[in-house]
């Protein structure tokens, strides 16, 4: 995936979870998780990203903004889901 798209979508990041974990206005937030998911849809619909990569930088960018998750969740783990 080019770098371009991988700086445009951890701001998109980082613009959901700051506005996520600061209590902004609903109207914002929205706008802001609306961006984030139709970016992610259509790097996924393009095959610039596949689902392992796009966790990864969506998890990366969650834990700079709220720290670390309580728990580490592997994909395909039984027990997790």
């Amino acid at each position: 995936m080019g770098d371009e798209a991988i700086v445009r979508l951890r701001k998109l990041l980082r613009d959901l979870f700051s506005a996520r974990y600061q209590g902004v206005d609903g109207m914002r937030a929205s706008r802001a998780q609306g961006y984030a998911d139709g970016y992610m849809a259509a790097l996924l619909a393009t095959g610039k990203i596949n689902q392992r990569e796009m966790l990864a930088i969506v998890a990366e960018e969650r834990t700079r903004a709220a720290g670390p998750a309580v728990q580490r969740v592997i994909v395909g783990d039984p027990v997790a889901a």
